[in-house]
Parts: structure tokens; sequence; C-alpha cells
């Protein structure tokens, strides 16, 4: 058994054990590079059919080439496809513009606790790394939040030696994240490995590639030439540039996203 064998196994365990525990979850599937490794993950732990929705949010803000993959992937896995928007927010003109907080916490977080309460999902699987941002560098394998969905991220569980807090009072909620030993070369190790589809985005194109996607109007690319997966493992060995230095929300507040996830936000 080999370091990726290793990181699937325990991926699967938790993967497994939260379907045990809780059969009305759903997968947080955002179309990225994670999300779509979880996805292909929790395909291989049921045998090649998910036993519960793929959840996309949708702001109406992704790029074409997400809307695109969405569909190809939805249809060719057979995937229990559930798209979330926040259709008055939309309509009320909420974008970037308004500032990347209130964009988020409209479009993604509330969308997020609309689509929880009315499906009724006990619990969320999401593919968030320790090492893609430092607040998630708090988070636990099995999350509470409250019954409005925060986080109190001060107040977490302890999983000592793969011991777990599964289980939840009726009041909370859980989130579930399979992946948080996982980095970003190890997911693209394994897509190598797997064969696993992704979307083009993050193969370079006249020397600019994205390496972190979400919303068109949120992202930048970044300089490179690495037009395989081959090339970004390559490439990856050897930058020291932060993977999400793309995103608005991290660039334009320090404490954005601990300020986003204790409000709900993945």
């Amino acid at each position: 058994m080999d370091h990726l064998d290793e990181l699937e196994n325990k991926s699967i365990y938790v993967i497994r054990e939260a379907y045990k525990q809780y059969k009305n979850i759903a997968l947080l599937w955002s179309i990225g590079k994670d999300s779509t490794a979880l996805l292909w993950l929790c395909r291989k732990a049921f045998y090649g059919k998910i036993p519960f929705p793929a959840v996309h949010l949708d702001t109406s803000y992704k790029f074409k080439e997400i809307y695109e993959f969405r569909e190809k992937y939805a249809k060719e896995w057979d995937l229990n496809l559930v798209v979330g928007r926040n259709e008055e927010a939309i309509k009320e003109g909420m974008c970037h513009d308004k500032g990347a907080l209130a964009c988020c916490n409209a479009l993604k977080t509330n969308c997020l606790k609309k689509v929880i309460a009315e499906k009724k999902y006990r619990a969320l699987l999401l593919a968030i790394r320790r090492d893609e941002h430092g607040i998630r560098s708090k988070e636990r394998y099995f999350s509470p939040r409250d019954i409005d969905f925060q986080w109190n991220y001060k107040d977490q569980p302890p999983e000592l030696w793969d011991q777990y807090k599964s289980k939840q009072s009726e009041e909370q909620h859980l989130r579930i994240h399979p992946m948080l030993h996982w980095t970003e070369l190890d997911i693209w190790r394994y897509m190598q490995r797997e064969n696993i589809p992704v979307t083009s985005l993050y193969f370079a194109k006249d020397g600019k590639r994205y390496r972190s996607i979400g919303c068109e109007p949120c992202c930048k690319p970044m300089d490179s030439e690495a037009d395989t997966i081959d090339k970004i493992v390559e490439e990856l060995q050897t930058t020291d540039v932060s993977e999400r230095s793309g995103r608005a929300q991290d660039k334009e507040n320090a404490y954005m996203m601990q300020k986003l996830r204790s409000l709900g936000y993945m």
C-alpha cells in the first residue's frame, strides 16, 4: 500500500461512516478538483453508484466550463444532482461588486442554508483540506454546526487516534470532511493515477491557468505553462505561491474566510 492508497482508504472509511450514521446526507460538488476527487472517492466507496445527492451551489457567476463539466458528468456518472440558487438575491442584483463577503454570504452561505432546510439534510460531505487555508486547519472530520448552521471554531471535538465523534444531537447539523489529510499535490497525483476528469480551466492556455476556481469575477489565472496533469504535478513541487492567491475573498480581508465559515460557508 502506497501513500495514495492510505489517503484513499482513510477517506473512504470516513465517507462510509458518515453514510452509516446519517442516510439523509449530501455531497457538495463545486466542480473543482477537490470536490471532483471526493465525488470519485464516493463512487469507489459505493461501487460506482453514489446513494445520496450531489449538490451544486450555482451563484450564476460560474465559468461556462464549470456548467459544461457539471452537465456532462452528472449524466455520465448517473448523479442525483441538486442545483441550489438564491434566486431572490440574484434578482435583487447581488454580485461581486457588493463586496466578496456580502456576495459569498448571500449566494453561497444563505443558498446552502436554504438547500439544507428544504431537503432536511442531516449532514454534508465537503472536500476541504487543512493545507488549503489557515482557518480550515481548525476543522475536524466530523464538524458540528448549531441549529442555524453556524460553526464555533473555538469549540471543536477532539479527534485522537482516528476516533471521530460521528453522532450528533437533534439540534446539530454535521459537516463531514473526508479529505482533511490530503494536500494539493496529493489531489493532483491521485487524479493522475486514477485518470479522473477535471475541467479544462486548470490547464494552461496562452501561458495562464487557474489553480483554484469558483466564481469567474473573483478568480484570476496564474502564469503557467502546465497544460497537463504531469506538468501541474511538476510545477507544484517547486512553487512557493499560495494555492488560493487568485481568489478575491482571501486577498480582500485576512479574516474573511473565518467570518464566512462561522456563518455557515464551506
